[in-house]
């Protein structure tokens, strides 16, 4: 459990933060802290290729902290890359969802690390309405709090890397 050791030490902050989805957290992984050091985020990507399900045919990082972990993975495995926003620019292509095409392709959501699932909802939904087959996600932290079960509501399996409780064992 080097790996998990290494993240909670580069990433773990306490104090008081606010979460995208309102809640208030006493102890806060700073995704940007693992992800701007390209030597961790190298050895997290190595450490996810096993996780990606057999069949997936285009990686689709989300805005913007999965973006990073995509373009990692995406070096690891040899698959494809799209880059998937929040919502479509008004402007150049227009597109809510960047690089590789995904329509009618087996494509698995990226994301960094996965509290109530929120945005990964959304942005499958839309990339669903795209025509892209997505049936699963892949995290490189979950919180654990409630973010598979609200993916498994929307016929989504979560796969993470390492949950918080990992971390914090990691760390001891």
């Amino acid at each position: 459990m080097e790996l998990g050791r290494r993240i909670y030490e580069v990433a773990h902050l306490t104090g008081e933060f606010v979460l995208r989805s309102g809640m208030v957290a006493t102890e806060y992984f700073d995704k940007y802290r693992f992800e701007a050091d390209p030597v961790l985020l190298d050895e997290i990507a190595r450490a996810m290729v096993p996780l990606v399900p057999a069949g997936t045919e285009v990686l689709a990082g989300l805005e913007m902290g999965g973006i990073p972990v995509v373009t990692a993975l995406g070096r690891h495995t040899g698959l494809p890359c799209a880059f998937v926003r929040k919502e479509a620019k008004a402007y150049g292509t227009r597109r809510l969802a960047e690089g590789a095409d995904l329509a009618g392709r087996r494509v698995v959501v990226v994301e960094d690390v996965v509290t109530s699932g929120g945005q990964i909802v959304l942005s499958t939904k839309e990339l669903r309405a795209l025509g892209a087959d997505v049936r699963e996600a892949l995290c490189v932290i979950d919180r654990q709090q409630g973010g598979a079960a609200a993916l498994a509501a929307t016929d989504l399996t979560l796969t993470s890397l390492l949950t918080s409780d990992d971390l914090k064992t990691a760390a001891q």
